[in-house]
């Protein structure tokens, strides 16, 4: 583990405009600097990043967060390979926290192993490429795809080789576990060893950093099944990774769009005739991290689906999955090919500009959802059209609220089942049940593993509720209750927060050096303030890490925690504003306001009460006293 001390001593150090300077040509925009988001394609600039708070956000795709963030998120790098990597250009040393043998031990285990499993599908791949260029037969079979050799060369295809234990020949060791836990061996029943891929041309699969996880098989001749995966490894999880979408990179952006198609050797036929920008799902439904990879690669996502009853089937449920993730930025689109063809077959039939020319036609999600949803019932009778309304109830409640799509998307479906729009949104709202049936949250470690961007406000969603309630209300006769700060629940994705907390979230983060200045007085306010939990959170949060600026506390929060919500949708808000002059005779102003409120408060309570005994009335003469005393402080 790496002390968060020293996470912090290193974002003192460097300077986020050089470490995403790197990478994003970046030009002055007022007191920040602007450049086009590397996270997802666009023509014009909305990635701003603070000089001066020392963090980077994306006002197009909500991408948000430090240096190290941005290293994370950029690069592919682990968390403490991005300190490492920043802390190398800095001249400092990371050093470790205390830990017993045993845990040092076990962690070089893991980093040992992790570096053997790379070793064992490096070594394999290197076999496999060899065996290629020895194998007439399966570059005959390349070549009758239409693949010459330097896509091959490009996408590192490789072959198996016919032999029961062919990688023998590369791992003299052939019992070694690690050849079963890398997926490259099988064992039987009875304890016998052979090759996982025979017979096959070879794809491997990287990660967006471009190393080897694991790999494809396709077979050319008879045999079942056609494609065959690694299975699930330290390194390899299907429903995690797209193939090809490393290699894509450049075509992707230069053609301003994903295309999401669901073979190999789609994506390699494909780049053979110069449609670079194909990814593959790996043999399994599309996932919830395809489309969080397939947004943060691009804006504009189109599926290129089979036209036969299976290609409609897979297209609906990558719909389904698509539907919470919906943005008004982003386009997702389908594109169904005539039945006879694949991707693969269709552009090298037709060519790529007839195939680019269809993907420019494909049907907006929109569309496809409205018309499949008719097809599947009798719209000219009312139980037809109660029934289609049935069946869109969970689709319709897990698209984004606040968004204008979900506004024309109801809309255009009310239309089509004869209600009225008012109707329609009636029936949604008695169902709230439906809307958990569909809305599928983030796996782990897309956003999470980011830190401070873990939760993203994507433009139209609900954020943070930063309210404008006043910070006290009387509270009933004879009792002192503050009003209820109102936060929701985790996962409802709203937290409320009263607008003096939120001023002094906002000094804090702007200015986390105030911590170091609280007396025993402010203390106490900050203590008994009933709606002041996460201020305190964020004095304990500034207070722990050391964090001496906006980046550095958005590094340090929790990430998915409350705290983390709020603190970067605020730290949306001060990108736009000059620092204060004097943000200490702010933040004590402000703790004075609260005090007044809470004095104010215990005197409505007295009155209420009726002040019916000498106590009562000497208690609300000193509470008197000492809001004159604090009004003559503030107007001073």
């Amino acid at each position: 583990m790496i002390p968060e001390p020293f996470v912090q001593d290193l974002l003192a150090r460097v300077d986020v405009v050089d470490v995403v300077g790197r990478y994003v040509a970046l030009r002055k925009g007022g007191a920040n600097l602007l450049g086009l988001c590397p996270f997802h394609n666009e023509k014009s600039p909305s990635f701003t990043v603070s000089p001066t708070k020392q963090f980077y956000h994306c006002f197009g795709c909500g991408a948000h967060g430090s240096a190290i963030t941005f290293l994370m998120e950029h690069t592919g790098a682990s968390f403490p390979e991005a300190v490492r990597s920043l802390a190398a250009g800095a001249g400092m040393t990371v050093p470790e926290e205390p830990r017993s043998p045993q845990q040092r031990a076990a962690t070089q285990r893991h980093k040992q192993e992790a570096s053997r499993h790379q070793q064992i599908l490096d070594t394999a791949q290197s076999h496999y490429l060899s065996e290629l260029k020895a194998s007439a037969a399966a570059i005959a079979y390349l070549k009758k795809r239409g693949l010459n050799g330097q896509i091959a060369a490009r996408f590192g295809l490789g072959w198996s080789g016919t032999d029961r234990r062919g990688l023998a020949a590369v791992f003299p060791h052939y019992e070694d576990p690690l050849l079963i836990e890398s997926g490259l061996v099988i064992e039987s029943e009875d304890g016998r060893r052979y090759d996982r891929f025979r017979e096959r041309v070879m794809f491997p699969i990287r990660n967006g950093r471009g190393n080897l996880i694991g790999f494809g098989g396709r077979i050319i001749g008879r045999g079942e099944p056609k494609y065959l995966n690694s299975p699930e490894t330290a390194l390899f999880s299907k429903g995690r990774e797209l193939y090809g979408l490393w290699e894509g990179r450049a075509g992707i952006r230069a053609q301003g769009y994903v295309l999401v198609v669901e073979g190999y050797m789609d994506v390699v036929g494909l780049a053979q005739q110069g449609v670079e920008n194909a990814v593959a799902t790996l043999g399994t439904a599309t996932t919830v991290e395809h489309i969080q990879k397939l947004l943060r690669t691009s804006d504009k996502i189109i599926f290129s689906f089979d036209g036969d009853g299976a290609g409609r089937r897979a297209a609906w449920r990558a719909l389904q999955v698509c539907l919470p993730m919906l943005r008004d930025d982003v386009s997702i689109r389908f594109l169904f090919l005539p039945t006879e063809h694949d991707p693969d077959s269709y552009v090298r039939e037709y060519g790529a500009e007839a195939f680019r020319a269809s993907a420019a036609e494909a049907v907006p999600l929109s569309r496809f959802m409205l018309e499949e949803l008719a097809a599947r019932h009798a719209m000219d009778e009312a139980e037809g059209r109660a029934a289609c309304v049935h069946e869109a109830k969970p689709l319709l409640a897990s698209l984004p609220e606040g968004t204008v799509l979900r506004v024309q998307i109801e809309r255009e479906f009310a239309r089509l089942v004869q209600l009225t729009p008012e109707e329609l949104a009636a029936m949604l709202a008695a169902a709230p049940a439906f809307k958990a049936a569909l809305t599928i949250a983030p796996l782990p470690g897309e956003y999470d593993s980011a830190g401070p961007s873990a939760s993203p406000q994507w433009p139209g969603s609900s954020g943070p509720d930063l309210g404008d309630e006043p910070y006290f209300e009387p509270a009933p006769a004879g009792e002192f209750q503050p009003q209820p700060a109102g936060r929701t629940r985790r996962g409802a994705n709203r937290h409320s927060v009263m607008p003096m907390a939120k001023r002094l979230l906002r000094l804090l983060l702007a200015h986390p050096g105030l911590v170091e200045n609280l007396g025993d007085q402010q203390l106490e306010v900050l203590e008994h303030g009933p709606h002041l939990i996460m201020v305190r959170e964020l004095l304990a949060l500034a207070h722990a890490s050391g964090a001496r600026h906006v980046g550095a506390l958005l590094q340090a929060a929790d990430p998915g925690s409350d705290l983390a919500e709020v603190l970067s949708a605020l730290s949306i808000e001060l990108l736009s504003q000059d620092d204060l002059p004097d943000p200490q005779a702010e933040w004590n102003d402000a703790l004075r306001h609260i005090e007044i409120d809470a004095l104010r408060a215990e005197q409505s309570s007295l009155v209420q009460a009726g002040l019916h005994d000498d106590a009562a009335r000497k208690r609300y003469q000193e509470l008197t006293r000492q809001i004159t005393l604090l009004n003559n402080v503030s107007s001073h």
